[in-house]
């Protein structure tokens, strides 16, 4: 939850949830209010959904509040994506149960579908491609979210530009490993597939459909489809055909328009078959220029992150911890002629080479070539004492190049499933050179006794 909200003066702020200090509130629903609150164990801000105390089991609020309360409460401590809001705890408390998640300042998406409040069309394919990521991680832990939209997809925010965005709220998931009797037919009508709707088996492509859903009322500022009363939205879902967006705003390319509106097929089967077939294509719209860059940074997240995916040193590392290198890396561009090192510097940061090569020079000759997907200085990270630190040799650009570069310290940022994963990287990388120095060893002894 975010978007803090001024309490008015009639409407009572708990002192404490638990062992929760409340700050303040942040919103109220039929059946449930959050409140900021201070975790003082984990010195950090948190959001608290408690429900609405009161609500009769036998009745419908009652009844559903009930189940949204278990469904989120079983994945406490299981979901661990940066594009994810975590649910931290879970007190089944009478008779206000309530859940403790991760705060995020920010607004939700709702603010940006009007259409005098519209978002650049460069920020909502950035922001459709890590919710697909983000959605496709949890339909691999096996649950179907089945409330995706904008009041559910929390923004964080630089100035006026989205820079992130969490998805929130798994009340209403679809858990396909739990044997508990799940509530069917929820979610938001405006942004529900038809075989939600009518009660079908489903599964990711389900979540796929409300997803361009939001984006195509981001880029429109209006829903795909729009009626006043529930039966005609319900007609339009199943009989009605999405108007072209390049009709709806400009700057909207056909390669743009067909993939929304692709995703939002009546059939299943017409949609992208998976979370990364659809963020895939998301990501190549932004590769092949098929979107107006409106220049809020060089490279986008959803270019960095697939830029790492085909770096030979990330090898093994899963998308959340990619997601991690992208956000606590530096990244960094060379012009050629550029020093990485010199000769004697003393330094601890080292780099991975994303794009372009370096040449090895040591006393004026060149040694070797690096290129994409390799990593020099690591020895700052490695090396067990500080003289070891020092450069050997001068590292130079070649071609115009792009780094990405850490130091011990920041490394130690990561968590420890990444570190290891880096761990393991820097291993296969000395084998090679271990291997590759053992060669040409071999090579200048034959050359020699020849």
């Amino acid at each position: 939850m975010s978007a803090l909200q001024q309490t008015p003066p009639f409407i009572d702020l708990p002192e404490a949830i638990g062992k929760y200090k409340v700050r303040a509130r942040l919103g109220d629903g039929a059946t449930s209010e959050v409140f900021l609150a201070r975790d003082e164990f984990r010195d950090c801000d948190v959001a608290i959904k408690r429900v609405r105390g009161g609500l009769a089991p036998d009745t419908p609020e009652g009844h559903f509040s009930g189940h949204f309360f278990a469904a989120e409460a079983a994945l406490v401590g299981r979901l661990q994506h940066p594009n994810v809001v975590q649910l931290l705890d879970a007190v089944d408390e009478a008779p206000a149960p309530y859940l403790v998640m991760e705060y995020v300042p920010g607004v939700t998406l709702r603010r940006f579908c009007r259409a005098d409040a519209l978002l650049s069309l460069e920020q909502i394919v950035e922001i459709g491609f890590k919710c697909a990521m983000a959605l496709g991680y949890c339909w691999r832990q096996g649950l179907i979210h089945r409330d995706v939209k904008p009041a559910n997809l929390l923004a964080v925010m630089h100035g006026d530009d989205v820079v992130d965005v969490k998805i929130s709220d798994f009340g209403s998931v679809l858990n396909l490993e739990s044997d508990r009797t799940q509530v069917f037919r929820v979610g938001s009508l405006a942004y529900m597939s038809p075989e939600q709707l009518d009660g079908s088996t489903l599964d990711c492509r389900a979540d796929i459909y409300s997803l361009a859903a939001v984006l195509y009322h981001l880029i429109a500022g209006r829903p795909p489809f729009d009626a006043q009363q529930q039966p005609a939205l319900m007609h339009q879902i199943y009989h009605g055909t999405v108007a072209p967006l390049t009709g709806l705003r400009e700057g909207v390319t056909d390669a743009l328009d067909h993939l929304v509106r692709e995703a939002l097929s009546r059939s299943p089967d017409n949609r992208p078959s998976s979370w990364d077939e659809f963020a895939r294509a998301l990501s190549q719209l932004v590769a092949n220029r098929e979107v107006p860059r409106a220049g809020l940074q060089s490279v986008l997240d959803s270019e960095r992150f697939n830029m790492l995916r085909t770096l030979e040193f990330f090898k093994g590392f899963g998308d959340v911890e990619l997601w991690e290198v992208v956000h606590r890396a530096r990244w960094k561009r060379h012009a050629f002629g550029d020093a990485l090192f010199r000769k004697g510097d003393s330094g601890n940061t080292f780099h991975i080479i994303a794009q372009g090569a370096v040449d090895v020079f040591r006393d004026g000759s060149r040694v070797a070539q690096m290129g994409t997907g390799t990593s020099v200085g690591e020895m700052a990270y490695l090396a067990p004492n500080p003289e070891l630190r020092t450069h050997s040799a001068d590292v130079v650009v070649s071609t115009p190049a792009t780094t990405i570069s850490f130091t011990p310290e920041t490394l130690m940022q990561l968590g420890l499933g990444t570190r290891s994963l880096f761990d393991a990287a820097f291993i296969r990388v000395l084998v090679r050179r271990l291997h590759a120095a053992q060669e040409s060893l071999i090579a200048v002894q034959a050359a020699a006794a020849a």
